[in-house]
């Protein structure tokens, strides 16, 4: 008899759960598969659990055990969101071994991918592959100026009654506006058990912490010798794409997705080219 006969692969019906450890209550999902080395997503600045794209997480989901986690004092998790991207991954390290996981695939996008950057140079031995996706490393040019650019594009979509994430992470251009507007959309698919918001104070603690990891000593990102895939548009004005490839020079087994006429979400614009790009890297 097959167990996985009744296995949910669509984000939208993953049930949300929760499990303490270290004083805290992790709020996550989980879907796809069980068994197997589990892929644990790693979230953007100021997003909770309803943050991640089904299209790219879905089709991931149909091969993979998945699980999406709100850090530390996000989202419906309890606790203080930390002030430094380094106490982001002692949480996201404390959330994953009480799940009780020696080894985990990381997916990361923007802050997620700086705290998964974290996590591998502190306990190399947990992550067996790394994707990184518009992010960048610690020291990185320009990288501290996140929180200027955030809340001028907040202003801008405030003005325009919009989602924020249509202007931080798309152009506005005749490609960018309508990719904008599907991927907010696709956001909504889950209509059931919605996440709590992020609370205004976290959002800029970790907007404090994404500026101090920008003013930071530059990490030794020769200490990762997992495969990696770093992906980004080739427009990022959150955290420019010239630090994608300063990552990928710098991380030997890595490789390097950059596309074009897109920005921040460039992964979300192309998730059709995307998505199945990771599920190779993945399951090799």
């Amino acid at each position: 008899m097959n167990t996985n006969d009744h296995v949910i692969t669509a984000y939208k019906d993953a049930p949300a759960r929760t499990v303490d450890a270290g004083g805290v209550t992790y709020a996550y999902r989980e879907l796809g598969p069980k068994g197997g080395i589990p892929v644990v997503f790693f979230v953007h600045l100021a997003a909770t659990l309803d943050n991640w794209d089904p299209r790219i997480i879905d089709p991931i989901a149909a091969e993979h055990h998945v699980i999406a986690f709100d850090n530390r004092g996000v989202g419906a998790s309890t606790g203080r969101v930390p002030d430094s991207i380094e106490a982001m991954a002692d949480d996201a390290y404390t959330f994953v071994k009480a799940l009780g996981f020696d080894k985990i695939d990381i997916f990361s996008f923007s802050l997620g991918g700086m705290i998964a950057q974290a996590l591998v140079v502190k306990h190399p031995e947990l992550v067996r592959k790394l994707v990184l996706t518009g992010t960048g490393p610690a020291g990185g040019k320009d990288m501290d100026k996140v929180a200027g650019i955030t809340y001028y594009d907040i202003l801008r979509a405030t003005l325009t009654r919009s989602d924020p994430k249509e202007f931080l992470f798309f152009n506005r251009n005749a490609t960018g506006k309508p990719a904008a507007r599907a991927f907010v959309n696709r956001l909504k698919e889950r209509t059931t058990d919605r996440d709590a918001p992020m609370a205004l104070k976290g959002f800029q603690t970790q907007l404090n912490a994404i500026k101090k990891w920008g003013r930071s000593t530059p990490a030794d990102l020769s200490k990762i010798t997992q495969p990696t895939l770093i992906a980004n548009g080739d427009n990022d004005r959150m955290v420019p794409s010239i630090l994608s490839e300063d990552l990928h020079r710098r991380i030997k087994n890595s490789e390097l997705i950059i596309y074009p006429d897109s920005g921040h979400g460039g992964i979300f614009q192309y998730h059709e080219q995307f998505a199945p790009v990771a599920v190779e890297f993945l399951a090799r």
